[in-house]
């Protein structure tokens, strides 16, 4: 199921860098880390949804490939976005 408009305005509203921004990476990082905190969630419960699985670790590569952008691209904001989004980064 994906994310509701109100969570994902919620989302973009925090993460934007001007306004009217939906694409920039770390909007993107964000929503993608929501959807896959509500998988996880889902997943702690239907442990045998093997479907979900795989749907969740496609979220998680895309997820790897915009934050490796991000650190070729600004380090700086790589930083602060994983730290406010409390993910652990290789970096």
């Amino acid at each position: 199921m994906p994310l509701a408009n109100e969570p994902k305005t919620k989302i973009i509203d925090e993460y934007k860098i001007h306004e009217g921004d939906t694409g920039s990476p770390e909007v993107q990082i964000a929503m993608l880390s929501a959807r896959i905190n509500q998988l996880t969630d889902h997943l702690r419960t239907h442990k045998k949804d093997h479907h979900s699985t795989r749907g969740m670790m496609l979220l998680i590569g895309k997820r790897r490939r915009l934050m490796n952008y991000l650190s070729k691209t600004d380090i700086e904001r790589y930083r602060a976005l994983v730290a406010r989004l409390g993910i652990r980064s290789k970096i």
